[in-house]
Parts: structure tokens; sequence; C-alpha cells
């Protein structure tokens, strides 16, 4: 019977490693865009200003997470850049919910965004 260290294969190690808060942030990516869509639909007349703006708002904040935000973001930023651009994508989100007349959607998006990325932030320092 020989012994065996008990050390982790390496494609164990390799596995990303995926945090609650993770989980969170990315049901919250979903209903920035989704948020972002509804209120260009709801709050600007149709045809075209309210189908522009319900692709176009959500694309740019596609866009900005990917170039900026993502794990893989194309652009690699420091921290306060990072929070920078995170503030402008979800602030934008709970102004959207504001001016739709939904404060407390908006307070509430807010407040669970801003924690979430404090704890994101703070786990990359």
């Amino acid at each position: 019977m020989t012994d065996t260290p008990d050390t982790p294969s390496p494609t164990a190690s390799a596995a990303p490693r995926v945090t609650p808060n993770d989980i969170i942030r990315f049901i919250l990516e979903v209903v920035a865009v989704i948020s972002l869509a509804i209120w260009g639909l709801t709050m600007w007349p149709m045809p075209w200003p309210g189908v522009a703006f319900a692709i176009g708002a959500p694309l740019i904040a596609i866009l900005l997470w990917a170039l900026f935000l993502s794990p893989k973001a194309v652009f690699q930023v420091d921290a306060f850049g990072r929070a920078l651009f995170e503030i402008i994508v979800m602030g934008s989100v709970a102004l959207a919910w504001w001016s739709m007349g939904l404060p407390i959607v908006a307070g509430a998006f807010a407040l669970l965004a801003t924690v979430s990325g404090v704890i994101n932030g703070r786990s990359r320092l």
C-alpha cells in the first residue's frame, strides 16, 4: 500500500472560484441591461426615439462593462477607474428607475449595486 500526498490536481486548482457576490453581480448586470431597455421603451416616444434608446442604452452599458469591468476586460484600469465605470453604469440604471417614477426600486438597486461593488473592490485590492 503506497501513501499518496493529498495534493490537488492541476485541473482542480485551475478552476475559477465563483463567490456568492459574483453571482449577485451577474444578476445585477442582467437587471441593468433589462432596466435600460425598459427605460428606453417607456420613457421615449415610439417608434424611433424609444427604439433607439431601448437598444442604444443597454448596448452602451454592455460595451462599457466588456471594455473595462468584465473579468476578461479589453482595457485594464486601476481600481479607481473600475469604480468610476461601475458607478456610471449602475448609477445610470438607478437614475433610469428614478425617472420612471419608481424611487424605491431605484434606491434598492443602488444600495445592492453599491454593496456588491464595495465587496468586489475590496476583494480585488
